[in-house]
């Protein structure tokens, strides 16, 4: 696994474990010799996790579309930094330059990222591991939320199985490096190894 795309808030959030944590991402990141690849952005957990991985010596990949990076939310220092036309081209050059996924703390466009990379992997259009960094208990409702919707049987276990979680950054990346790459077929209830 050589690189990680990290969806995290543009905002800092309120508590300091946030950014703590986001420091320690991006330091375990250089450590085990991946690239960061991420949205782009200079602001809140973005610019802190980017900036850790520099500081380290590592490599960060941004994209950002035209739009923000005309708001001068772009982070100019990066190893990499893509502009692109808007948030699909944005989101597609990221799932496609990462090898994992890993959601932080944020609002609802790292919600809305993280879901849409874990419907991908549900459906078979990727066989890359997806993770929660679940920072001070942050992911703890919404984990809960997921197993109500096994309970439901609108999520099967299996495939809710498919989301590594950890409340560290190495943990975490650990988890991601040893889980088997599988292609899911929701439809068939089979699995594939890439």
């Amino acid at each position: 696994m050589k690189s990680v795309c990290v969806y995290c808030g543009s905002s800092p959030g309120n508590r300091p474990e946030y950014a703590q944590a986001a420091r320690a991402l991006g330091k375990a990141l250089v450590d085990n010799g991946m690239s960061l690849v991420y949205g782009g952005g200079k602001v809140g957990l973005m610019g802190v996790v980017a900036d850790a991985v520099l500081e380290h010596g590592g490599k960060a990949i941004g994209i950002i579309p035209e739009a923000l990076m005309q708001k001068e939310v772009g982070h100019r220092g990066l190893t990499e930094l893509h502009v692109v036309r808007n948030m699909h081209e944005r989101k597609q050059m990221m799932a496609d330059l990462a090898e994992a996924f890993i959601a932080m703390p944020g609002g609802v466009g790292t919600f809305e990222e993280l879901f849409e990379t874990f419907t991908w992997l549900q459906l078979g259009y990727h066989a890359k591991p997806v993770g929660l960094l679940n920072v001070a208990g942050f992911y703890d409702s919404m984990l809960g939320f997921l197993s109500h919707a096994v309970q439901e049987g609108f999520l099967k276990q299996v495939h809710a199985d498919l989301l590594h979680v950890s409340d560290t950054a190495e943990g975490l990346l650990g988890k991601l490096a040893a889980a088997p790459r599988v292609r899911v077929d929701k439809w068939q209830e089979s699995r594939e190894r890439t």
